[in-house]
Parts: C-alpha cells; sequence; structure tokens
C-alpha cells in the first residue's frame, strides 16, 4: 500500500512540473549579438569596465551641477511618484505572502424568533471561524512570484526616472552654460560692431562713406541687439525649465561658467574639448554590460517575469482548489432545541472544488496570458535592439562633435584674423564697408556654432553615458 502511495505521488508531481505550475522563471529570450551594430566608430572594449559604472556624482563633478541634480531628486514629483508605486508594490507583494496564512475571523451572530404568539426565543452563535487554502497545484506561489516581479518593475521604473531626472538636469545645466558663452560672445560682439559703426559714421561725416554704408552698419549692429535679447529670454526659459523640474517657482539657477568641471574626463592634458573626446574616455564596455545596469531592459525582464507567472496561474486555474474551515465557540442553538447555557461548539469542513465547465473563461484566461507573454518577449528583443541603437547614435553624435570641434577652432581663428585685417583695410580707405560686414558676420556665426557643438558633443556624452545605464547609482 505504502508504495502505491508513492508512486501516485510521483505521478502527481511529474504531472504538475511538467505542466509548468511550479517552474521558476528564466531569462532565456534570445537577444542580437551585435546589439551595438557593426560600424568601426563604435570603439566596443575588450574590457567589463564600462562609464556607466560611474555613479553620477563621479561622473558630473561641477559641484554646483551635483547640488542640482540632488534637489531634483529630493523634489521632482514624478520621482516622487515613482516611489509611490514602489511602496504600493511592496504592499501588494506583502499581502501576496500573506495568503499562505490562514484566516481568522470573530463572528457573533444572534436572532430572536416567535411562531404563531409564542414567547420569543433568543438564540446565538459565538464563533471563531477558521479558513486555509492548501496551495497543492502552485496557485497562491504563482501570484506571490507575479506580485514580486511587479514590485521588481516598480524599483526599475523608479531608477529609469531617476536616471531620466538626472539627464535632463545635467542637460538644461549645459544649455543654461552654453547660453551664457554665446551671450558672452554676443556681448563682444556688440563692443566690436559698435566700434564698427562709430568708423563707418566718421568716414560717412568726412565724406569717406555713403550714408547706405553707415545704414548697414548700424542695421547688422542692431541685429546683435536683438540676438542678445533672444539669448536672455532664453536662458529665462531653460532656468524656469529648471525650476519645474525642482517642483520651485520660477528663479534664478546658479552655474560656473562654460569650460569648468563639467564631465568626468579620462585624462587631464589639453583643452577640455580633447579630454571630452579622448577615445579613452569613450570607450562603452562589452554589450552584455549593458544589460545589467540598463534599468528600462531590467524592467522589461521582469514584465516577462510577471507574464510568466501569470501564465502558471492561469494554468493552475484548470486544477482543483482545497480549503480546509472550521469553526470553534459557544451556542445555545444544539440545532433541534434551545440549551441554555450555550454549549462548546465545535465544526470542521474540508472542501475540494474542480473547476468543470467555466464557460470558457478558463481557457481564454490561460489564451490571453499566454499571449501576453509573447508580445513581452518580442518587446524585450526590441528594447534591447533600441538600447543598441541609442548608444550607436550618442557615439555617433560624440564623433561628429569630436571631429568638427577642430574645423570649428580653425575657423574662428581664421575668420578673427580677416575680420581684424578687413577693419584695418576699411580704415585705410581700402576696403568696402560689405567686406567688413561679411567678416564680421561670419565671425559671430562661426563663435556661435563652436559654442554650440560643444554643447552637443557633452550632450551626447551624457546621453552614452545613460544609454549604456549609467545614472542608477
Amino acid at each position: 500500500m505504502k508504495i502505491k502511495n508513492i508512486i501516485a505521488f510521483a505521478v502527481v508531481g511529474f504531472m504538475l512540473t511538467g505542466c509548468g505550475i511550479y517552474n521558476k522563471y528564466e531569462q532565456n529570450t534570445p537577444t542580437p549579438a551585435d546589439v551595438f551594430g557593426s560600424d568601426e566608430n563604435v570603439k566596443v572594449a575588450n574590457t567589463e569596465t564600462t562609464i556607466a559604472q560611474m555613479s553620477w556624482r563621479e561622473f558630473f563633478t561641477d559641484p554646483l551641477l551635483q547640488q542640482l541634480i540632488e534637489q531634483v531628486l529630493a523634489n521632482n514629483t514624478d520621482l516622487n511618484s515613482a516611489r509611490i508605486a514602489v511602496e504600493k508594490s511592496e504592499a501588494s507583494l506583502k499581502a501576496a505572502k500573506m495568503a499562505y496564512l490562514p484566516s481568522l475571523a470573530f463572528a457573533p451572530q444572534g436572532t430572536i424568533s416567535s411562531f404563531n404568539n409564542n414567547a420569543a426565543v433568543k438564540t446565538y452563535n459565538v464563533p471563531l471561524q477558521l479558513s486555509v487554502d492548501l496551495d497543492v497545484f502552485g496557485s497562491i506561489t504563482n501570484k506571490k512570484r507575479a506580485a514580486k516581479a511587479v514590485l521588481l518593475q516598480a524599483q526599475m521604473q523608479e531608477e529609469v526616472v531617476r536616471t531620466n531626472l538626472i539627464s535632463i538636469t545635467a542637460q538644461q545645466y549645459l544649455m543654461l552654460q552654453v547660453l551664457d558663452r554665446e551671450l558672452e560672445i554676443l556681448m563682444q560682439t556688440d563692443s566690436l560692431w559698435n566700434k564698427s559703426l562709430e568708423t563707418e559714421e566718421s568716414l560717412w561725416e568726412n565724406g569717406k562713406a555713403y550714408s547706405t554704408a553707415v545704414n548697414q552698419m548700424e542695421a547688422s549692429y542692431l541685429s546683435v541687439k536683438t540676438q542678445i535679447v533672444d539669448t536672455r529670454r532664453n536662458i529665462r526659459a531653460v532656468e524656469n525649465a529648471i525650476c519645474k523640474l525642482l517642483a520651485i517657482s520660477p528663479q534664478p539657477i546658479k552655474r560656473q561658467k562654460w569650460g569648468s568641471s563639467i564631465l568626468h574626463y579620462a585624462d587631464e592634458t589639453g583643452d577640455e574639448a580633447a579630454r571630452m573626446f579622448t577615445d579613452k574616455y569613450l570607450r562603452i564596455g562589452i554589450p552584455a554590460q549593458m544589460l545589467e545596469n540598463r534599468p528600462d531592459i531590467l524592467m522589461a525582464n521582469h514584465a516577462m517575469e510577471e507574464a510568466f507567472y501569470n501564465t502558471a496561474a492561469a494554468r493552475s486555474a484548470f486544477y482543483p482548489s482545497i480549503t480546509l474551515s472550521g469553526a470553534a465557540g459557544w451556542t445555545n442553538n444544539s440545532g433541534v432545541s434551545i440549551v441554555d447555557p450555550g454549549k462548546l461548539l465545535l465544526n470542521a469542513v474540508a472542501q475540494l472544488t474542480q473547476p468543470i465547465f467555466a464557460r470558457g473563461k478558463l481557457t481564454a484566461n490561460k489564451k490571453i496570458a499566454q499571449l501576453t507573454e509573447e508580445d513581452l518577449q518580442k518587446k524585450y528583443v526590441q528594447m534591447v535592439i533600441n538600447a543598441g541603437n541609442e548608444v550607436n547614435e550618442a557615439m555617433a553624435d560624440c564623433m561628429t562633435a569630436r571631429d568638427k570641434h577642430g574645423y570649428y577652432q580653425r575657423q574662428v581663428q581664421v575668420l578673427h584674423e580677416a575680420y581684424i585685417g578687413t577693419h584695418e583695410l576699411m580704415d585705410n580707405g581700402k576696403a568696402s564697408y560689405i567686406e567688413v560686414l561679411r567678416a564680421q558676420e561670419s565671425l559671430l556665426d562661426a563663435q556661435l556654432n563652436s559654442a554650440m557643438n560643444m554643447y552637443y558633443g557633452a550632450e551626447s556624452i551624457i546621453a552614452l553615458y545613460i544609454a549604456l545605464g549609467g545614472g542608477s547609482k
């Protein structure tokens, strides 16, 4: 008899395992091997080290920027909502774990009844009711595991919001710095062009220039004035955007000048751009490292985990549910007579419920769970592809800004020399005002373009840092 029981239990255990209702989730969704692409500009180093392993405090070395990021992380409303979502998921997981325990209820009941005008009869029951669900077929276990996966998703969502805030705050801070730099360039240009206008007016007063030349000079000078006004307005707009992140009213934002300690540099030689764009600094590590750091990919993985356990729970619904319940207390209702005082009441019930026909609900729930799992697996692969694309794009932007930096530097240098030379020729009556105007405008455009290229370079490195999973520490 014992051998038959052992065989029966073994057969049942094999059937349950085969149905997958007790299996644990394992991430085995295949992803592209060359996730970063085959572009030779994407420098995948043969090393486990990557800039994503640096904390944001190490990556952003500007103390004012560090302080600003800390304030945003402390005050931002979206991040606070993400924290609350984590706490809700923790409460749900705690409830799912408590489902293993029996429920205990105190359910007193009293009645007064009279039949055919006879004396009223008072009855009462004062029981403690206990009920427990036996998790023989894994329904409670799978729901608990799914609740844990939901908690992990909420935690990763909080990290996604955190890294996005760090990235946006740093980019806005850099934009303020580059706008300050542009305003400085425009103010210097305003002074220089004012001198050119005064020179042209002097030449006109002495009969050596036409009034049209003075008008053209003044119009060009006024265009710089309008750019100064626009730049100041842009500075105000960026400051207001940062204040929204901080959840505070509009106010000025403290920052250092452009070129101060902004990002971590791999070495300390050369100018800031040379250090920013060094190949040693831009090494991104092996592709697997990205999967270990990016919170959005981890969140997608936990979403697949939740779907896996939801599918297992849908399978468990086809099996019987076993409930044990009982009650103990006092009653004066024996069922056939009323006794006083009350007597001890004991009651025990074992119930097994086997679904036979549920109007297709169980089959539909299982099918929906399986399709959801399949959909999330495909979305996970697409997310990995998108992540690799982000890394490729950020690296390409870094390389582009690096290549253009040298050209812009040389362009500013030669145009500055051309402007000085042309202005001297105009003072001596050997060059027209049109040549001076062209030289002035070309120099200003080159200076502004050079400053903005430096911003694009810093922005692309921040994007690379975030794309590789940085900012979560």
